[in-house]
């Protein structure tokens, strides 16, 4: 008996050896990196799909011996809590910081913070340094992401998508002036004057039309905080006091020219007819509006092309690799023919 009961011992034994083993292995095999992600706000279409295609495309980058531990959080569009949030994000020893800035002009001091953490820093969608007309950085000095190697920005040139929304204009038979007096007339629904997307974004659509010898005259001008309700306000209030002098409506961003419609539909007037509508992001709502004749053209805002950007820089840089400080994903004009081709 003593024989038996020694012999069971033995081999419980071994079966504990063995699985003790292995799960020690099977840890010290992987390689796990948190990834801090601080997005300025959840309640935005464009940072919606963005944020989600991030998390999706991370997951396809974990292995056997690599996984990528993402925290999200919301910055609720106020620059106290995002920064607090990145605060926390260095505290809890991450790896990486992927950061859509509340504020561009909050950059340096984030860039500052980061990069004396010691933590690799992926500036996202916003980029945080202007330039003026001849390319020129418009704050002397200025260094945050240049001469960094731990610091990036991964976006898309806003000029290209202000002078897209001009170029569709352009493209109209009547070049964008519906009533045919020879001046083209517009309302300009602005997302953030501090955002520099939204500042060339006003400033080339014009331009483009300009450039082009069509003369323009601005009936309003107004922020709309990239939010739909806001855009609905400021259309509807063009809509009262200028009525059919307005040609065309321009919106920094689909969102907004979501709301621009809803105004412009409960004034009882049609897109292509009454006026023209343009927005920027391509969102699946503004495709079914532009398929419905309800929308003239927006512009497509890469989020996968640019989240997939994002997230191979991070991928990497973490790997011992090294990092650019840009990385530029393409715009796409969005008008009749491309709906027609594409969706």
């Amino acid at each position: 008996m003593k024989k038996v009961l020694s012999l069971l011992l033995a081999v419980v034994m071994m079966f504990s050896l063995v699985a003790c083993g292995g799960g020690e292995e099977a840890g010290s095999d992987v390689t796990t990196y948190k990834v801090g992600v601080a997005i300025y706000q959840f309640d935005d279409n464009f940072m919606t799909n963005y944020r989600n295609e991030l998390v999706s495309y991370f997951e396809t980058k974990n292995t056997d011996t690599v996984k990528y531990e993402v925290t999200l959080v919301d910055g609720k569009n106020d620059m106290a809590t995002q920064t607090d949030q990145i605060r926390n994000f260095i505290t809890q020893g991450m790896d990486l910081i992927i950061c859509n800035l509340v504020q561009t002009s909050s950059a340096d001091a984030i860039i500052d913070e980061v990069v004396a953490a010691e933590i690799p820093l992926v500036l996202i969608n916003r980029e945080p340094l202007a330039y003026d007309a001849d390319g020129v950085p418009v704050k002397e000095g200025y260094e945050g992401i240049l001469n960094n190697p731990t610091v990036c920005y991964v976006g898309s040139d806003a000029r290209q998508s202000g002078t897209y929304q001009g170029e569709i204009v352009l493209a109209l038979d009547n070049k964008g002036d519906v009533d045919g007096d020879g001046v083209v007339r517009y309302v300009m629904v602005v997302g953030d004057p501090e955002n520099i997307d939204a500042q060339f974004r006003t400033e080339y659509s014009i331009k483009a039309l300009k450039d082009a010898g069509v003369e323009v005259e601005c009936l309003v001008e107004q922020i709309g905080n990239w939010a739909t309700d806001q855009g609905q306000t400021i259309t509807a209030n063009a809509i009262t006091a200028h009525g059919d002098k307005i040609d065309v409506v321009f919106c920094n961003n689909d969102g907004m020219a979501l709301g621009a419609y809803a105004a412009i539909e409960a004034a009882g007037l049609k897109v292509g007819e009454d006026l023209y509508l343009l927005g920027v992001d391509a969102l699946p709502e503004a495709i079914d509006l532009m398929k419905a004749g309800n929308m003239t053209g927006t512009v497509l805002n890469d989020h996968i092309a640019q989240s997939h950007a994002a997230v191979d820089a991070a991928v990497d840089v973490l790997a011992g690799g090294e990092m650019q400080n840009y990385y530029w994903a393409n715009y796409a004009k969005v008008d009749k023919a491309y709906v027609d081709a594409n969706y």
